[in-house]
């Protein structure tokens, strides 16, 4: 096995294992097939799996999400692929009238075991409709699971839960971090999902981070360093579950609490977790809460100006040092 691997291998490695393992799981998608992917994060699956398990779609979000759906509903543990997630607002009645409703209003008569995959976020310059991190968007409908890997090792365990569950699953793959290295996952790789993971420990500033957040919060913990400030960085992985117990354990040891997230400020999945951090841990906080996230504008595609409305390093470092000196 490689000593690294990239993420963007480790879809394709991840959907792979899970193939191998249980003959019900099938892709779809947008240049899923031969083309490996827009993103090249199937390669390989059609020439292991052929064209019945691995399907090109149409261009059409709803014909790829409402395809995935019957086939969950009759046995099968379809994987789908939206290129972009911008473009879940073209599939999103199913996505949230249909799809998360259906084991509760047949009473667990019938699961929609079923996985939407899709590429998120922004910092590359695509575009205020092909930028957006819309985790948010996901985590206002009761019914969905969210992943959001950070590392090529939680891509193939986070895929391989995903797969498994027999509820659905949107699970985002962040576009600025494909191309990035890490260790390659074991055999049998499992991540269970609300199982947040401390990357850093450190006693003086909490940094909670997601998907591309979490290399942002560890270069800002290597400043501090520097300037005597130790801060423990927490990346969640998924968001639904929560894993809420992981991030009140580390502002108990820190005092001191700041999100990093791609969402914009308003609506953004940070206000969730720290609402409940202000309900169930406020008497731990020696500082008031700072949220560093998107700003509540359209992404520009100029590169400078990407930089001024996403979170960067030097954001949260300034974040990070202002609870310090509170």
């Amino acid at each position: 096995m490689a000593d690294v691997v990239t993420y963007r291998e480790s879809v394709a490695e991840g959907i792979a294992r899970e193939m191998r393992r249980d003959p019900s799981v099938v892709c779809l998608g947008e240049d899923i097939g031969a083309a490996g992917g827009v993103f090249k994060t199937t390669v390989g699956l059609f020439e292991e799996f052929g064209p019945e398990r691995v399907w090109d779609t149409p261009i059409s979000e709803q014909a790829i999400v409402g395809a995935a759906m019957g086939a969950a509903m009759t046995g099968m543990r379809p994987v789908a692929e939206i290129m972009f997630s911008d473009f879940l607002a073209c599939c999103w009645d199913y996505l949230a009238n249909e799809i998360p409703k259906v084991r509760y209003m047949t009473g667990g008569q019938v699961t929609v075991p079923l996985v939407v995959r899709t590429a998120n976020g922004g910092g590359l310059g695509f575009g205020a409709q092909h930028s957006q991190a819309v985790e948010n968007w996901a985590l206002a409908v009761p019914g969905l699971k969210i992943a959001a890997p950070s590392t090529p090792a939680d891509v193939v365990g986070l895929m391989a839960s995903a797969i498994r569950s027999d509820d659905p699953v949107v699970f985002f793959e962040h576009k600025g971090l494909l191309a990035g290295k890490g260790a390659p996952a074991p055999d049998g790789h499992v991540v269970p999902f609300g199982e947040a993971a401390v990357l850093r420990e450190g006693g003086d500033v909490t940094l909670v981070a997601l998907a591309s957040t979490v290399p942002l919060a560890l270069a800002a913990a290597d400043r501090l360093a520097a300037e005597g400030v130790a801060a423990e960085v927490l990346d969640l992985r998924t968001l639904i579950p929560l894993d809420v117990t992981a991030v009140l354990r580390s502002v108990e040891r820190t005092s001191r609490l700041v999100v990093v997230e791609e969402n914009p400020y308003q609506g953004g999945w940070g206000g969730t977790v720290v609402s409940v951090v202000a309900d169930e841990g406020f008497e731990l906080l020696d500082a008031p809460v700072k949220r560093v996230a998107g700003a509540n504008v359209p992404l520009p595609f100029a590169d400078a100006l990407e930089d001024q409305v996403i979170p960067t390093v030097d954001k949260v470092v300034d974040a990070a040092r202002s609870l310090t000196h509170y």
